[in-house]
This record gives structure tokens, sequence and C-alpha cells, in this order.
């Protein structure tokens, strides 16, 4: 009886210190969750997880944490936590020992470097610091993490991150159970067939391989063919600038290979995309890499496959139609020619299709009940033939974007087009379309942008543009519309941006009292372009406008001074075009500030020249009658790239400063009655492209400095007084006519000189 009273209570202390240790161990852990947390910098008003850890809850319910069947964590996830320091390589979080998961991913530890301490977590399966922002060199203790089977250090924009040649190898040589490795955005400096071989000596069973923006300075080994199970391969950004290694078609489980902006060229093996497993194939923006298709099998498993920017060439075959599991095909700016194919109508589950800037022939084939189409971009082909019939549209419910410009398309605009109930983005502009007389549309039309310039629609403006209350900007330049309009039939475009109606037989008249700001709030582009317009229109506190094109109209008198001041107050306001006009002067005062291009050519302008605006880059004030001398412009043109002041009456030196101008590309003031020399200081301007000062009064010799001039491709100093020797043989001689003190090629005119009495000899 005693031995069993004894017995039963040795069993009772057994179970009382076996709960009490469970008790102490898990309070043990919720010690040092919580110190671990109270350690941390980390924004209270972003967090969803650490915000709401109680203590007086059971840990294993905290938000991000998970536990085990003896309440030890197992997990812990403080992604997106905002947390920006806290985690050393003294931090609790390291005597977590019983860790299996953990993801500290989209946090921002930017000025931290990597803590050594996570190889102390040996239970790890999971580690996630994508993007969390940890610097320097990736500790090699992560190497005791024999368990791990997903390692995540990549990230998306930015990364300090460095792996040195030979460390790759010692990180991965003991994770044999790894089978998946991210280290994009992390600098690797080991070569090609390094990072190949480490790799695949040590990780047998990787199926996940992502290096991509690593910097890698060579491509992959031919030995990492030796892994047979790698079913997703992203290289993305890497400049290998080698040819495309071939055996990536001879990866048996290859689901997924993105090799995009990676400098490749030659050519890719056909049989890749005869992979029965591949789904998303990415080799996209190589510019030399070349390649053609052969026929798509019955029954392959491709989602997406993308070649823009390639040089791909030969058809898109009719069997495009067996990949019924298509949803994105990217074959923009290639060589691709002949027919779309018709097939191309069986692709039900297609999301985003563009064959742009190709040489596809033919008519517009049938994209008849693509349901899920959302895409679809035919821009700079050679497409023919009339794309009127309803029955090409038909279906097409989830249309967003259409871009059929710059092809050879004819006929009337399809009113099926216009009628499609989620297109917020036409563009037919530069075809041969010539009608419009049935469209007609619902006004909650979603469509937003309507481009159909360059075609040669006939007649008045459609009454359905006047409708769309949705538009953000409508282009109707280069036809052939005509009648008269004001821009107030408008007005009830009220989200308008961008409105262009340039170059049609149209008369747009402007209401004096009526302020385009209060029509149009939003207004930044606005194109009026050969419009005979006779007065410019009211946009004073038009603050968002950027863009303004009057020229080649009826306008005369002054330029107002408040025109400057536009687009909030001068600072937005960008472009500015008033040529071909009849304006006589500028109102005083005026402030130009802001603007990049500024064109008054062809006007009536007289008086003193102004300062062009400090930013621009393109300034022509050629063809007025300006009669001043130049200002001292050249320390405010600090970006101009072309200058222009010819065919004026401009008078006296041209002014030192101007050959300070270093940006200067384009020059041109000929046709004044300038004076003095062409000084040395032109040899300044290195970048300079073209040069022309004739028809003035410019004595003294053609300066040498101009033969350092490389980018020099046009001269012209031709009817001057210009004497001397020509110091540049490459220009012809209509360069250097009018000119009786020139000697020298390629006038001839032979030169004798003796100090500087110079004898001309005129040759047979």
């Amino acid at each position: 009886m005693r031995f069993r009273m004894f017995e039963s209570a040795l069993l009772i202390l057994l179970l009382l210190s076996t709960s009490d240790r469970g008790f102490v161990s898990g309070q043990s852990e919720k010690n040092l969750l919580l110190q671990f947390r109270n350690s941390l910098t980390y924004d209270s008003s972003v967090s969803t997880k650490l915000v709401h850890w109680n203590e007086s809850v059971d840990f294993c319910h905290w938000e991000g944490l998970k536990c085990d069947s003896n309440s030890r964590v197992s997990g812990l996830d403080l992604s997106s936590e905002s947390i920006s320091a806290g985690i050393n390589d003294t931090s609790t979080l390291f005597k977590l020992s019983h860790l299996q998961s953990l993801s500290l991913a989209h946090n921002s530890f930017d000025s931290v470097e990597f803590p050594s301490q996570f190889g102390r977590l040996t239970e790890l399966r999971y580690l996630n610091l994508s993007n969390s922002g940890f610097s320097g060199q990736i500790p090699l203790s992560l190497s005791n993490l024999t368990r791990l089977v997903v390692l995540d250090l990549s990230n998306k924009y930015y990364s300090s991150l460095t792996l040195e040649n030979s460390d790759l190898g010692r990180l991965v040589r003991n994770l044999t159970s790894l089978r998946e490795l991210y280290l994009d955005m992390v600098k690797i400096s080991a070569d090609g067939n390094d990072w190949s071989t480490a790799l695949s000596s040590h990780l047998p069973n990787l199926r996940v391989l992502s290096l991509s923006d690593a910097q890698l300075p060579g491509p992959p080994g031919s030995t990492l063919i030796k892994l047979q199970s790698l079913s997703v391969i992203r290289l993305d950004g890497n400049s290998f600038s080698s040819p495309f290694p071939s055996f990536f078609a001879d990866f048996p489980n290859l689901k997924v290979l993105t090799i995009s902006s990676c400098d490749l060229s030659g050519v890719v093996p056909r049989k890749l995309f005869q992979l029965k497993s591949l789904q998303t194939i990415d080799l996209s923006n190589n510019r030399d890499l070349e390649g053609s298709f052969l026929e798509f099998p019955v029954d392959g498993s491709l989602e997406k496959l993308m070649l823009s920017y390639t040089k791909f060439s030969g058809n898109l075959p009719e069997s495009i139609g067996n990949l019924r599991k298509l949803s994105n095909l990217d074959v923009r700016s290639n060589r691709f020619s002949g027919p779309i194919p018709s097939t191309i109508k069986n692709l039900k589950l297609l999301v985003y299709l563009d064959l742009s800037q190709n040489k596809f022939s033919g008519n517009v084939p049938s994209f008849a009940f693509l349901k899920n189409l959302n895409v679809l971009n035919l821009y700079s082909n050679g497409l023919t033939g009339e794309i009127g019939d309803d029955s090409l549209w038909k279906g097409l419910d989830n249309l967003e974007f259409l871009d059929l410009s710059v092809n050879s398309l004819q006929g009337e605009l399809p009113p099926s087009l216009f009628a499609l109930p989620q297109l917020k983005s036409l563009h037919l502009s530069h075809n041969t379309f010539s009608g419009s007389s049935k469209l007609s549309i619902n006004t909650s039309s979603p469509l937003e942008v309507v481009d159909l310039s360059n075609n040669a629609l006939q007649g008045s403006i459609p009454q359905i543009f006047f409708q769309l209350q949705n538009l953000l900007s409508l282009s109707l330049a280069s036809n052939k519309l005509s009648g008269s309009l004001r821009l107030s039939d408008f007005s009830k475009l009220t989200n308008l941006v961008s409105l262009d109606l340039s170059y049609n037989k149209l008369s747009v008249h402007v209401e004096e009292r009526v302020q385009l700001a209060k029509l149009f709030p939003r207004l930044e582009t606005l194109m009026l372009a050969s419009c005979n317009l006779h007065k410019i229109p009211n946009l004073q506190n038009q603050s968002s406008l950027m863009m303004l094109d009057l020229s080649h109209n009826e306008l005369e008198g002054e330029i107002p001074s408040w025109l400057w001041r536009v687009g909030d107050d001068g600072f937005l306001f960008r472009f500015l075009n008033l040529s071909h006009n009849r304006l006589s002067h500028l109102q005083q005062p005026y402030k130009m500030r802001g603007l990049d291009f500024l064109d008054l050519h062809s006007n009536l302008l007289s008086g003193e020249i102004p300062k062009p605006p400090p930013s621009a880059a393109y300034v022509d004030f050629s063809s007025n009658s300006f009669t001043s001398i130049i200002p001292e412009i050249g320390n405010i043109l600090k970006r101009v790239m072309t200058f222009s002041a010819a065919d004026n009456k401009l008078v006296g030196r041209i002014p030192p400063s101007l050959w300070n101008a270093t940006g200067l590309q384009v020059l041109n003031l000929s046709r004044n009655a300038l004076s003095g020399h062409i000084p040395s200081a032109v040899g300044n301007l290195a970048r300079l492209q073209s040069l022309d000062l004739s028809f003035n009064a410019l004595d003294g010799e053609i300066p040498g400095e101009l033969a350092r001039l490389t980018f020099l491709s046009f001269l012209n100093v031709s009817y001057n007084h210009l004497v001397g020797k020509i110091p540049l043989q490459k220009f012809p001689e209509s360069s250097y006519v009018g000119n009786e003190g020139l000697c020298g090629q390629p006038l001839n005119v032979s030169c004798d000189g003796r100090g500087r009495e110079m004898h001309y000899v005129l040759l047979d």
C-alpha cells in the first residue's frame, strides 16, 4: 500500500513538474516576444499585428504568430509592419529557437546591417526578408539553416546587399533541402560558371531560382542544366551580353522563364516554345535576340508569351490558336510579317494582345467574343481594308484600350467601336478613314481618350464628341473637317485635359467673355493651329495649362502679358507656338518663364528682341522685324538646344555670352545686319550641329576652332565680309560664297599668304 501511495505521489509530482516546465517555457517565450516588440521602432498607425499584441491574451492568438502543439512559437509573420529599427545581433528574436517560419518582408531597415544571428534559428524552413532593407554582406551563418526550404532575400527596387565571388557557394553548401531561392537585386559578383556550379552542386532539389537585377557579370553556365527540377528561372535585368543559352530548352519541368533586358543575342531554339510545361516566357527587351515559330503544341500550357523589343521574325502561325490558356501575348516592336492569324479568336482567355510595331499585313481579323480581352494594340503595321463590319468587334465586353493607328485602314469609322461598354482609350490616327456619319453613342460612355488625327474625315465634327462627358483627350487634328464651332460647344466635357483641332478646315470662334478656366478647369493641352482664329482665347486663370498651339491663324495685335502667367503662374506652362500669325508686339511689362518650347516666328513683331525664358530648349524668333541688338542671353540659355533669330533686322555684334551657351545644337542668326568678327569662342559650342550666320555684315577670318566641333554637319557663313583661308573643307562651296576675301577649298580661289597680306589667284 505504501509503495502504491509513493508511486502515486511520484506520478503527481512528475505531472506537476512537467506542467510547470511547460508553463514556464510558454511564459518565457511570451516575455521574449514582449521584449522583442518593445525593442522595435515601428509606426503604430500602420501596424496591423504588433499594435494588437495584448498581454492579457494567450500569445498563441496574437496577430502574426503561430504556435506548435506544445504552445511554442513556430511561425512569426511581421511583414509590412513599417519596422525601421530594433533588430540586431542582440535581439531576443534569435532566442525563439523553435521558429520554423519567419517573415520580416516589406519593412524598412534601411541603415541596419544584416544580422548574423539569423543563423541561430536552425529549425527554420521558411525565411522571408524580401524588401526589408537590410544592408551589407549577407552573413554566411545562414548556411547553418540546413532545414531551409524557402530563402527569400530579394528586393524589388533597390538593395545594398552583396554576395562576394566565393560566398554564394559557401552560403548554399549546407542548404541541400532548399527548393526556392530568391536573390533579386542582391549584388552577386560570381561569374556565370561559378554561380551556376555552386547552385547545381549543392541544391539538388531547387525548383525556383530568381536572380533578377543581381548585377551578374556573366550568363549562366551549362552546369545549371543539372538542376532538372527547376520550374521557375528568373534572370531579368542582368547585363549578360552573350548569346542566348540554348540549354534553357532542355529543362523538362520548366514553367516560367523570364530573362528580359539581359542584352542577349543569337537565335532562340524553336523547341523552347514546344515545352508542354511552359506557362510564362519573357524574353523582351533583348534587342539583338532573334527567333521564329514553327507550330505550337496542341496541349500547350503557355499563358504568357512576351517577346517585345527583340528581332523575332517570320509569320505568327495559325497554330497559335492551340494556346487556349494564353492570357498575355506581347510581341510589339519585332519583325513579324504576313497576316494576323484568324485563330486568335480562339484564345478565349486572352486579356492582353500587343502586335504593334511589326510588319503584319492584310485585313484586321475578327476578335469577336474575346470577352476577357482588355488591351488590343495593332499600332504601326501594314494592315489594310475596312473595319466597319460590326462582327469584328462583337462581344469585346471588357476591352478598355484599342490602338489601330499608323496603318492603311480606310472606310467609315465603325459605330460598334464607339459602343463597346468598357472602352476608355481609342486610337485610330494615321489611317485613311473618311467618314463618320453613322456615329452615335450613349453619353455615359466610358471613353476617356479618342485620337482620330491624320485621317481623311470630312464634314462637320460628329455631335457625339460634344457629349462624351468622361472624355479627357480628344484629337481630330489633320483631317478635312469643316464648319464653324465655338469652344463653348465642348462645355459638357468638363474633365477635358487635352483638345486638338488643328489643321482642318474649321473656323473656331472665341467668345471674349468666356473664360476657358471655368469651362475646362483641368485643361493642360490646347492645340488650335490653322483654325481661322482671330483672337487669343481667354486663358487667364488656366492654372493647369502646359501646352498651347495657336500657330497658322489670323491673330493680330499684341501678345497679352497675362499669357506668360498661365499654368500656375507660368511655372507649368512648357510649350507655346504662336508662329505664322500677324502679331505686332508684346504687351508690357512681360516676364517669360517656365517655357521649354517657344515659337514666335513668322509674325510682325518689332522693336527689341525679347530675352527667352531660362528654361527654354527651343526658341524661334525668326522672320519678324526685330531691330535691336541681341542682348546678353548666353548665360540665360542654360538648356537651349535650338535658337533662331534669323530674318530680322538685328544689328551690332553677336554678344560674347552667346558662345557660353554650351548646350546649343542649332544656331541660326542669318539674314540680319550683324557685324564684327566670329570669335574663337565659337569652339566652346561642343554640341553644335548647325550654324547659319549667312547674309550679315560679319568680317575677319573664320576661326579655326570651328574644326573642333565634331558634331557640326551644317555650316553657312555665305554673303558676309569674311577674309582669309577657309579652315574647314568638308562643307560645300555654298557655305562660303559671297565673301570676296575668302580663299581655299572648296572655293576656286587659291591662297598665297605673306604675313597678313593675301593674294588671290583665280584658278582655271
